[in-house]
C-alpha cells in the first residue's frame, strides 16, 4: 500500500468514528428524555464526551476546507460541551442554552460541507438549517413557541450526516486532493 492509500483508509475511518460518535452522541442524548436523576445527568455527559469525540474529528476532516473556520466550529462546539457539562454537574447556570453553541457548530459545519469535494452538498444544507433551528434557543420565548419544530431541522440534519458517515464516509480521494491543495495533511 502506498502512503495516499494509507491516507485515503485513515480518513474514512476517521468519517466512519466520527459517525459512531455522533451515533453514540444522539442515542444517549435522546435516552436523557426518558431518564431521571443520577441517570439523566450520566448520560448527558457522556453525550457531551462523544461529541467532544466528533468535534475533535471534525476539526480533523474539515480542516483542508478551511482551517480557520474549522477551529471556529471547535471552539464553538467545545463552548457548548463545557456550559453543558458545568451545568449538568451544577457547577454554574449557563446564561444560554448549550444548543445555541451547537446551532453555530452546524451552521459552520454546514459552510465547511459545502465548500467541500468530500462530501454532498446536501448534508450541508440539512447541517445548517439544522443550526438555525438550534439557535432558535438564543431566544426561550422563541424556542418555547417553535418547539418541537425548532428541533427537527437539527435532528435531520445531524442524523442524515451520522448514517452518511456511517454508510458512506467520505471520498476519500477528493479528501486527499483538498488536503493536498490547502497544505494541509
Amino acid at each position: 500500500m502506498d502512503l495516499s492509500t494509507d491516507a485515503e483508509v485513515s480518513v474514512r475511518f476517521d468519517a466512519r468514528l466520527a459517525g459512531i460518535f455522533y451515533l453514540l452522541n444522539i442515542l444517549t442524548g435522546a435516552s436523557v428524555l426518558f431518564a431521571h436523576g443520577t441517570l439523566a445527568s450520566a448520560l448527558l455527559l457522556i453525550s457531551t464526551i462523544c461529541y467532544v469525540g466528533v468535534t475533535i474529528l471534525f476539526y480533523h476532516l474539515f480542516r483542508p476546507v478551511d482551517r480557520t473556520m474549522s477551529g471556529l466550529a471547535a471552539l464553538s462546539s467545545i463552548t457548548g460541551c463545557v456550559i453543558t457539562t458545568l451545568d449538568t454537574l451544577h457547577l454554574a447556570a449557563a446564561p444560554v442554552s448549550p444548543l445555541v453553541f451547537f446551532g453555530l457548530y452546524c451552521l459552520l459545519i454546514g459552510y465547511l460541507i459545502l465548500r467541500s469535494t468530500f462530501l454532498p452538498r446536501f448534508l450541508g444544507v440539512l447541517m445548517a438549517l439544522g443550526g438555525l433551528g438550534w439557535l432558535t434557543f438564543l431566544s426561550p420565548s422563541l424556542s418555547s413557541k417553535l418547539s418541537p419544530w425548532n428541533m427537527a431541522p437539527g435532528i435531520l440534519g445531524e442524523g442524515t450526516l451520522t448514517l452518511w458517515l456511517l454508510v458512506a464516509a467520505v471520498n476519500a480521494r477528493q479528501w486527499l486532493e483538498q488536503s493536498n491543495i490547502s497544505g494541509v495533511v
